[in-house]
Protein backbone atom coordinates (compact mmCIF):
# COMPACT_ATOMS: atom_id res chain seq x y z
CA UNK A 1 0.00 0.00 0.00
CA UNK A 2 1.55 3.62 -0.90
CA UNK A 3 2.09 6.38 1.53
CA UNK A 4 1.14 9.35 0.44
CA UNK A 5 3.99 11.88 1.04
CA UNK A 6 3.19 15.18 3.63
CA UNK A 7 2.46 17.67 1.13
CA UNK A 8 4.29 20.74 1.31
CA UNK A 9 3.29 24.52 1.43
CA UNK A 10 4.64 25.76 -1.76
CA UNK A 11 3.21 28.90 -1.58
CA UNK A 12 4.97 30.08 1.22
CA UNK A 13 8.47 28.26 -0.37
CA UNK A 14 8.00 30.20 -3.51
CA UNK A 15 7.11 33.75 -0.91
CA UNK A 16 11.06 32.41 0.10
CA UNK A 17 12.15 32.36 -3.39
CA UNK A 18 10.47 35.36 -4.78
CA UNK A 19 13.70 37.71 -3.98
CA UNK A 20 15.97 35.41 -6.34
CA UNK A 21 15.00 36.99 -9.25
CA UNK A 22 15.58 40.47 -7.99
CA UNK A 23 18.75 39.52 -6.33
CA UNK A 24 20.31 38.02 -9.60
CA UNK A 25 19.23 41.26 -11.84
CA UNK A 26 21.33 43.34 -9.30
CA UNK A 27 24.36 41.34 -9.40
CA UNK A 28 24.00 41.51 -13.29
CA UNK A 29 23.91 45.18 -12.72
CA UNK A 30 26.08 45.03 -10.49
CA UNK A 31 28.99 43.21 -12.58
CA UNK A 32 31.64 44.77 -14.00
CA UNK A 33 33.10 47.53 -12.80
CA UNK A 34 33.15 46.76 -8.99
CA UNK A 35 36.15 45.30 -7.36
CA UNK A 36 34.69 41.87 -6.01
CA UNK A 37 37.37 41.19 -3.88
CA UNK A 38 36.70 44.14 -1.23
CA UNK A 39 33.81 44.04 0.87
CA UNK A 40 32.51 47.85 0.73
CA UNK A 41 34.30 50.19 -2.26
CA UNK A 42 32.79 53.41 -1.79
CA UNK A 43 33.12 56.11 -4.80
CA UNK A 44 34.22 52.98 -7.68
CA UNK A 45 31.10 53.71 -9.67
CA UNK A 46 29.60 56.84 -10.60
CA UNK A 47 26.03 57.21 -9.70
CA UNK A 48 23.48 57.53 -11.71
CA UNK A 49 20.04 59.52 -11.45
CA UNK A 50 18.52 57.44 -9.42
CA UNK A 51 21.86 55.77 -7.77
CA UNK A 52 22.31 53.21 -9.66
CA UNK A 53 25.63 52.35 -12.02
CA UNK A 54 25.37 53.92 -15.57
CA UNK A 55 27.22 51.22 -16.82
CA UNK A 56 25.54 49.06 -17.54
CA UNK A 57 22.89 51.65 -17.50
CA UNK A 58 19.85 49.54 -18.86
CA UNK A 59 20.19 47.00 -15.95
CA UNK A 60 20.74 49.32 -13.51
CA UNK A 61 17.85 51.56 -14.18
CA UNK A 62 16.06 48.10 -15.25
CA UNK A 63 16.55 46.89 -11.19
CA UNK A 64 15.51 50.10 -10.11
CA UNK A 65 12.27 50.42 -11.65
CA UNK A 66 11.60 46.96 -10.34
CA UNK A 67 11.88 47.86 -6.84
CA UNK A 68 9.94 50.68 -7.28
CA UNK A 69 7.13 48.77 -8.81
CA UNK A 70 7.84 46.26 -5.83
CA UNK A 71 7.67 48.87 -3.19
CA UNK A 72 4.51 50.38 -4.89
CA UNK A 73 2.36 47.22 -4.96
CA UNK A 74 2.83 46.97 -1.24
CA UNK A 75 2.02 50.79 -0.61
CA UNK A 76 -0.73 49.85 -3.17
CA UNK A 77 -1.75 46.65 -1.29
CA UNK A 78 -1.82 48.01 2.21
CA UNK A 79 -3.76 51.08 1.46
CA UNK A 80 -5.93 48.94 -0.74
CA UNK A 81 -6.40 46.39 2.67
CA UNK A 82 -7.20 49.39 5.02
CA UNK A 83 -10.20 50.97 2.48
CA UNK A 84 -11.82 47.87 2.07
CA UNK A 85 -11.46 46.19 5.46
CA UNK A 86 -13.68 48.53 7.21
CA UNK A 87 -16.96 46.45 7.43
CA UNK A 88 -15.51 43.07 7.90
CA UNK A 89 -15.52 42.00 11.61
CA UNK A 90 -12.16 42.25 12.55
CA UNK A 91 -12.13 45.55 10.66
CA UNK A 92 -9.96 47.63 13.03
CA UNK A 93 -7.31 44.82 12.90
CA UNK A 94 -7.25 44.99 9.34
CA UNK A 95 -7.22 48.82 8.80
CA UNK A 96 -4.16 49.10 11.31
CA UNK A 97 -2.18 46.57 9.16
CA UNK A 98 -2.83 47.92 5.87
CA UNK A 99 -2.15 51.28 6.88
CA UNK A 100 1.17 49.51 8.36
CA UNK A 101 2.36 47.63 4.94
CA UNK A 102 1.26 51.13 3.18
CA UNK A 103 4.13 53.17 5.81
CA UNK A 104 6.11 50.44 4.61
CA UNK A 105 6.20 50.31 0.93
CA UNK A 106 6.29 53.82 1.31
CA UNK A 107 9.35 53.60 3.46
CA UNK A 108 10.87 51.21 0.94
CA UNK A 109 10.06 54.05 -2.24
CA UNK A 110 11.69 56.70 -0.28
CA UNK A 111 14.80 54.88 0.29
CA UNK A 112 15.49 54.43 -4.09
CA UNK A 113 15.81 58.10 -3.60
CA UNK A 114 20.27 57.98 -3.70
CA UNK A 115 20.06 61.35 -0.94
CA UNK A 116 18.34 58.84 1.81
CA UNK A 117 20.68 55.79 0.92
CA UNK A 118 23.64 58.23 1.48
CA UNK A 119 22.34 58.89 4.86
CA UNK A 120 20.98 55.19 5.88
CA UNK A 121 24.66 54.38 4.25
CA UNK A 122 26.14 56.92 7.57
CA UNK A 123 24.59 53.82 10.24
CA UNK A 124 24.95 50.74 7.82
CA UNK A 125 28.26 49.14 6.32
CA UNK A 126 26.72 49.88 3.16
CA UNK A 127 27.08 51.66 -0.67
CA UNK A 128 24.42 53.61 -1.68
CA UNK A 129 25.55 52.98 -5.53
CA UNK A 130 25.83 49.55 -5.19
CA UNK A 131 22.05 47.53 -6.52
CA UNK A 132 23.43 44.76 -5.06
CA UNK A 133 23.10 46.54 -1.75
CA UNK A 134 19.99 48.95 -2.50
CA UNK A 135 18.31 45.83 -3.45
CA UNK A 136 19.11 44.16 -0.15
CA UNK A 137 18.03 46.96 1.77
CA UNK A 138 14.62 47.61 0.16
CA UNK A 139 14.04 43.76 0.52
CA UNK A 140 14.35 43.71 4.13
CA UNK A 141 12.63 46.92 5.08
CA UNK A 142 9.82 45.27 2.97
CA UNK A 143 10.43 41.81 4.87
CA UNK A 144 10.30 43.73 8.39
CA UNK A 145 7.69 45.67 7.73
CA UNK A 146 4.91 43.36 6.87
CA UNK A 147 6.37 41.14 9.62
CA UNK A 148 6.13 43.78 12.26
CA UNK A 149 2.59 44.78 10.70
CA UNK A 150 1.03 41.35 11.45
CA UNK A 151 2.44 40.85 14.34
CA UNK A 152 1.09 43.96 15.92
CA UNK A 153 -2.07 43.27 14.29
CA UNK A 154 -3.26 39.89 13.78
CA UNK A 155 -2.92 37.00 16.25
CA UNK A 156 0.00 35.39 15.00
CA UNK A 157 0.33 32.57 17.23
CA UNK A 158 -3.25 31.58 17.12
CA UNK A 159 -2.51 31.55 13.15
CA UNK A 160 0.17 29.18 13.43
CA UNK A 161 -1.82 26.71 16.17
CA UNK A 162 -4.74 26.51 13.71
CA UNK A 163 -1.81 25.74 10.89
CA UNK A 164 -0.75 22.45 9.88
CA UNK A 165 2.34 20.55 11.30
CA UNK A 166 5.61 20.37 10.01
CA UNK A 167 7.46 17.18 8.55
CA UNK A 168 11.03 16.65 7.87
CA UNK A 169 10.30 17.85 4.20
CA UNK A 170 8.42 20.86 5.27
CA UNK A 171 11.67 21.65 7.15
CA UNK A 172 13.99 21.68 4.33
CA UNK A 173 12.10 22.93 1.40
CA UNK A 174 10.97 25.99 3.71
CA UNK A 175 14.76 26.55 4.94
CA UNK A 176 16.67 25.97 1.42
CA UNK A 177 15.63 29.22 -0.30
CA UNK A 178 17.51 30.94 2.90
CA UNK A 179 20.63 29.80 1.60
CA UNK A 180 19.90 29.89 -2.45
CA UNK A 181 18.66 33.68 -1.44
CA UNK A 182 22.45 34.46 0.34
CA UNK A 183 24.06 32.68 -2.45
CA UNK A 184 22.74 34.28 -5.34
CA UNK A 185 22.89 37.84 -3.15
CA UNK A 186 26.54 37.34 -2.92
CA UNK A 187 26.80 36.95 -6.78
CA UNK A 188 27.49 33.17 -6.94
CA UNK A 189 28.98 32.47 -10.69
CA UNK A 190 28.00 36.22 -11.44
CA UNK A 191 30.32 38.39 -9.68
CA UNK A 192 32.18 35.56 -7.48
CA UNK A 193 33.39 32.00 -8.37
CA UNK A 194 32.45 29.09 -5.33
CA UNK A 195 35.74 29.78 -3.45
CA UNK A 196 34.93 33.85 -3.83
CA UNK A 197 31.25 33.56 -2.52
CA UNK A 198 31.95 31.09 0.22
CA UNK A 199 34.78 33.42 1.78
CA UNK A 200 32.36 36.37 1.50
CA UNK A 201 29.79 34.20 3.07
CA UNK A 202 31.89 33.60 5.47
CA UNK A 203 31.94 30.23 5.26
CA UNK A 204 35.84 29.53 6.16
CA UNK A 205 37.33 26.90 8.25
CA UNK A 206 37.06 27.03 12.13
CA UNK A 207 40.01 27.11 14.36
CA UNK A 208 39.48 24.21 17.72
CA UNK A 209 38.73 27.21 20.09
CA UNK A 210 36.15 28.66 17.66
CA UNK A 211 33.98 25.60 17.01
CA UNK A 212 34.42 24.86 21.46
CA UNK A 213 33.77 28.21 21.94
CA UNK A 214 30.46 28.11 19.81
CA UNK A 215 29.10 24.89 21.57
CA UNK A 216 30.02 26.88 25.20
CA UNK A 217 27.84 29.49 23.48
CA UNK A 218 25.22 27.01 21.98
CA UNK A 219 25.03 26.08 25.79
CA UNK A 220 24.78 29.28 27.96
CA UNK A 221 22.23 29.97 25.62
CA UNK A 222 19.78 27.10 26.39
CA UNK A 223 20.08 27.63 29.49
CA UNK A 224 19.30 31.45 29.11
CA UNK A 225 16.31 30.49 26.91
CA UNK A 226 15.03 28.24 29.12
CA UNK A 227 15.14 30.42 31.89
CA UNK A 228 13.10 33.36 29.48
CA UNK A 229 10.19 30.86 28.95
CA UNK A 230 10.25 29.92 32.41
CA UNK A 231 9.85 33.48 33.46
CA UNK A 232 7.28 34.08 30.75
CA UNK A 233 5.24 31.69 32.15
CA UNK A 234 4.80 33.40 35.40
CA UNK A 235 4.60 37.27 34.45
CA UNK A 236 2.54 36.34 30.79
CA UNK A 237 1.03 32.77 31.09
CA UNK A 238 -1.79 33.51 28.33
CA UNK A 239 0.91 34.66 26.19
CA UNK A 240 3.44 31.81 26.74
CA UNK A 241 0.82 29.09 26.25
CA UNK A 242 -0.37 30.24 23.30
CA UNK A 243 3.56 30.59 21.99
CA UNK A 244 3.54 26.86 23.51
CA UNK A 245 0.63 25.90 21.55
CA UNK A 246 1.90 27.56 18.32
CA UNK A 247 5.70 25.86 18.83
CA UNK A 248 3.65 22.44 19.51
CA UNK A 249 2.08 22.43 16.66
CA UNK A 250 4.50 23.30 14.18
CA UNK A 251 7.02 21.16 15.59
CA UNK A 252 5.30 18.42 17.29
CA UNK A 253 5.95 16.04 14.72
CA UNK A 254 10.08 16.38 14.66
CA UNK A 255 10.32 15.01 18.19
CA UNK A 256 12.36 12.16 16.84
CA UNK A 257 15.97 11.45 15.40
CA UNK A 258 15.36 12.97 12.05
CA UNK A 259 13.26 15.85 13.28
CA UNK A 260 15.50 16.93 15.63
CA UNK A 261 18.67 16.62 12.98
CA UNK A 262 16.23 18.35 10.48
CA UNK A 263 15.47 21.14 13.05
CA UNK A 264 19.23 21.39 13.87
CA UNK A 265 21.19 21.23 11.03
CA UNK A 266 18.78 22.93 8.21
CA UNK A 267 17.80 25.88 10.28
CA UNK A 268 20.78 26.32 11.78
CA UNK A 269 23.22 26.41 8.61
CA UNK A 270 20.54 27.88 5.75
CA UNK A 271 19.60 30.80 7.83
CA UNK A 272 23.30 31.54 9.06
CA UNK A 273 24.43 31.75 5.60
CA UNK A 274 22.03 34.10 5.02
CA UNK A 275 21.16 36.29 8.17
CA UNK A 276 24.65 36.53 9.49
CA UNK A 277 27.09 35.25 6.28
CA UNK A 278 25.39 37.60 3.29
CA UNK A 279 23.47 40.09 5.09
CA UNK A 280 25.27 41.76 7.84
CA UNK A 281 28.39 42.65 6.46
CA UNK A 282 26.17 44.99 4.41
CA UNK A 283 23.00 45.39 6.64
CA UNK A 284 25.21 45.77 9.92
CA UNK A 285 24.56 43.49 13.07
CA UNK A 286 21.61 45.26 14.74
CA UNK A 287 19.58 45.32 11.49
CA UNK A 288 20.08 41.95 10.52
CA UNK A 289 19.14 40.57 14.05
CA UNK A 290 16.20 42.25 14.08
CA UNK A 291 15.75 40.70 10.14
CA UNK A 292 15.97 37.05 11.93
CA UNK A 293 13.78 37.70 14.95
CA UNK A 294 11.04 39.05 12.76
CA UNK A 295 11.04 35.70 10.58
CA UNK A 296 10.16 33.95 13.79
CA UNK A 297 6.59 34.44 13.97
CA UNK A 298 5.20 31.51 16.17
CA UNK A 299 6.88 33.39 18.90
CA UNK A 300 4.22 37.03 18.63
CA UNK A 301 5.59 39.76 21.09
CA UNK A 302 6.62 37.66 23.71
CA UNK A 303 9.36 37.22 25.83
CA UNK A 304 10.25 33.94 23.79
CA UNK A 305 10.86 36.72 20.47
CA UNK A 306 12.87 39.16 23.04
CA UNK A 307 15.30 35.85 23.71
CA UNK A 308 15.44 35.27 20.13
CA UNK A 309 16.86 39.06 19.50
CA UNK A 310 19.26 38.50 22.22
CA UNK A 311 20.22 34.74 19.91
CA UNK A 312 20.56 36.79 16.98
CA UNK A 313 22.87 39.87 18.95
CA UNK A 314 25.30 36.76 20.10
CA UNK A 315 25.33 34.91 16.44
CA UNK A 316 25.97 38.01 15.24
CA UNK A 317 28.98 39.02 17.24
CA UNK A 318 30.59 35.28 17.07
CA UNK A 319 30.28 36.39 13.07
CA UNK A 320 31.75 39.23 13.40
CA UNK A 321 34.68 38.04 16.02
CA UNK A 322 35.40 34.77 14.10
CA UNK A 323 33.22 33.76 11.50
CA UNK A 324 29.72 32.24 10.20
CA UNK A 325 30.56 28.82 10.24
CA UNK A 326 31.45 29.48 13.49
CA UNK A 327 27.98 31.04 14.15
CA UNK A 328 26.76 28.38 12.46
CA UNK A 329 27.86 25.88 14.88
CA UNK A 330 26.62 27.31 17.38
CA UNK A 331 22.69 27.91 16.33
CA UNK A 332 23.02 24.01 15.41
CA UNK A 333 23.97 23.00 18.69
CA UNK A 334 21.46 24.83 20.38
CA UNK A 335 18.64 23.92 17.75
CA UNK A 336 19.80 20.44 19.02
CA UNK A 337 19.27 20.94 22.06
CA UNK A 338 16.19 22.73 21.63
CA UNK A 339 15.16 19.33 19.78
CA UNK A 340 16.51 17.12 22.35
CA UNK A 341 14.48 18.94 24.59
CA UNK A 342 10.74 18.00 22.60
CA UNK A 343 11.94 14.59 24.02
CA UNK A 344 13.41 14.81 26.82
CA UNK A 345 14.19 17.28 29.18
CA UNK A 346 17.88 17.77 29.80
CA UNK A 347 19.61 17.47 33.10
CA UNK A 348 20.80 20.58 34.91
CA UNK A 349 23.71 18.42 36.87
CA UNK A 350 25.15 17.02 33.42
CA UNK A 351 24.39 19.79 31.65
CA UNK A 352 26.61 22.33 33.94
CA UNK A 353 29.18 19.77 34.20
CA UNK A 354 29.61 19.82 29.95
CA UNK A 355 29.16 23.44 30.03
CA UNK A 356 32.21 24.14 32.52
CA UNK A 357 33.97 21.55 30.28
CA UNK A 358 33.31 23.04 27.07
CA UNK A 359 34.27 26.81 28.91
CA UNK A 360 37.83 25.50 29.73
CA UNK A 361 38.77 23.62 26.71
CA UNK A 362 37.86 26.65 24.81
CA UNK A 363 39.78 28.78 27.37
CA UNK A 364 42.93 26.18 27.02
CA UNK A 365 42.89 26.20 22.97
CA UNK A 366 42.24 29.62 22.56
CA UNK A 367 45.19 30.13 24.59
CA UNK A 368 47.42 27.68 23.13
CA UNK A 369 46.65 28.76 19.43
CA UNK A 370 47.70 32.46 20.92
CA UNK A 371 51.23 31.24 22.09
CA UNK A 372 51.54 29.46 19.07
CA UNK A 373 50.87 32.45 17.38
CA UNK A 374 53.21 34.44 18.98
CA UNK A 375 55.83 31.86 18.81
CA UNK A 376 56.11 31.83 15.37
CA UNK A 377 55.67 35.22 15.09
CA UNK A 378 59.06 35.72 16.91
CA UNK A 379 60.66 32.90 14.76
Amino acid sequence: MAVALPAVAWDQVLTLLAPLPLALLANFAERGPRDVASDVKRGTIAPGWVGFVRAPSALGWFTWAVLLVVAMAFLLFGLGTALTATSAQDGARLVAYGLLQAVTGLAATVLLWRPVRTQVSRALPLDPDSPVHTTALVLSVLLFGTQAAAQLTLNVPAQTTAGRQLQPVDLVVQEIPFALVALVGVGIFVRRDPAQTFRRLGLVRPQLHQVLFALAAAGAFYAFSTGVDALGQQITPGLSRAVGAASQRLFGQLGNPVGIATIALAAGLCEETLFRGALQPRLGLLWTALLFTAVHTEYGLSLDALAVLILAVTLGLIRSSANTTTSAICHVAYNALVGLNLVQTVAVLPAVGVEAALVAATAGTWYLAGRGGRAAATR
